[in-house]
């Protein structure tokens, strides 16, 4: 996956992105003030960038305008929308406000990731192989056929793999609406992806909360 460089000068948000991230695959490195976060990203060569804007000795926006060609998220507690338009003015790929969903932090660097081609276009595990770009699952070498949802469903989970999802997290993620009280469709597609693809050992139900493909 991706090598991603987290500053963020609150130690138990950063070890918390980085957990979250590693879990789902990627490869992160951790800095905790603007000088150590400038002098990594000018060394290393890094797919992304997650940078907090209020850090000591240096800012985000001071880092900002050394960094070229790395794609950054910035995540802060300056909500103002003047900060958040200086941010994308300045470069970033996108602006997260604190406090955050881990859940959707995740998903946006995958879309960053995505659009910055720095994503592999496929993830295997047994013996399944998803490829995401042509929207194809194989099994054993042979293509299963998965309606859309279904594909849409087995992505998100692949992509947050490692991470219990709630059933209401998937229906806005998957089915792009907030929940409304009836989350039995998410149920439903979980059995067919476990009946389809036999992974009823890898995607697990989460007491009282909902799902988790662990890998």
């Amino acid at each position: 996956m991706a090598k991603i460089l987290i500053v963020e000068d609150e130690r138990a948000i950063n070890d918390l992105i980085k957990f979250n991230l590693e879990l789902v695959g990627h490869e992160c490195a951790q800095v905790f003030d603007g000088a150590a976060g400038l002098n990594e990203a000018m060394k290393f060569k890094y797919d992304l960038i997650i940078l907090d804007v209020m850090l000591p000795e240096y800012s985000g926006f001071d880092i900002m305008e050394y960094i070229e060609g790395t794609p950054v998220i910035f995540v802060t507690a300056r909500s103002a929308p003047q900060d958040k338009i200086k941010g994308l003015r300045l470069g970033a790929d996108d602006y997260i406000t604190k406090p955050f969903d881990i859940v959707e932090l995740v998903e946006r660097v995958k879309a960053v990731l995505r659009r910055t081609h720095a994503d592999v276009g496929c993830f295997e595990f047994d013996d399944i192989r998803v490829e995401f770009d042509n929207r194809r699952v194989y099994k054993n070498g042979a293509e299963i056929s998965l309606k859309p949802r279904e594909f849409d469903l087995l992505e998100v989970l692949v992509n947050n793999r490692n991470l219990a999802l709630s059933r209401e997290k998937l229906l806005q993620l998957v089915w792009e609406f907030d929940y409304e009280g009836d989350t039995r469709t998410v149920d439903v597609h979980i059995q067919r992806l476990r009946q389809k693809l036999g992974i009823a050992d890898r995607l697990q139900t989460v007491y009282k909360t909902g799902y988790r493909l662990e890998i």
